[in-house]
């Protein structure tokens, strides 16, 4: 299925954005850097990690013996693969080291710019 949107930036000669509107990196965008010898690369750009204080809080969650990180996404934000969201609310550069301790308080919350 196409994108509508992507085939409107197709049409305006706007660069295409390839991730899904959920992903990390969907933001980010492109960039290309030419070679001496004339080949062009296409790389990621930096994705700025916005603090975690700044997101909006849906609801915190406290850590229990047991907590992946997956499935405590998956029950707040309906998608396993939103974990994401949930390291960058609680400014964890290691997603993995927050559910280690147990009776930790994570925040969960929404990325910048959607409000519930």
């Amino acid at each position: 299925m196409t994108d509508p949107f992507q085939t409107l930036l197709q049409a305006g000669n706007l660069p295409i954005n390839n991730f899904p509107v959920t992903s990390r990196y969907y933001r980010a965008g492109t960039s290309t850097i030419t070679a001496d010898d004339g080949t062009v690369t296409i790389y990621l750009k930096r994705r700025i990690i916005p603090a975690g204080e700044s997101l909006n809080l849906i609801v915190e969650h406290q850590v229990k013996e047991g907590d992946r990180l997956d499935n405590v996404s998956a029950a707040y934000l309906g998608d396993p693969e939103q974990f994401w969201q949930i390291a960058d609310a609680n400014n964890a550069m290691k997603p993995e080291e927050l559910t280690a301790d147990h009776g930790r308080w994570l925040r969960i919350a929404q990325p910048q710019g959607i409000t519930g």
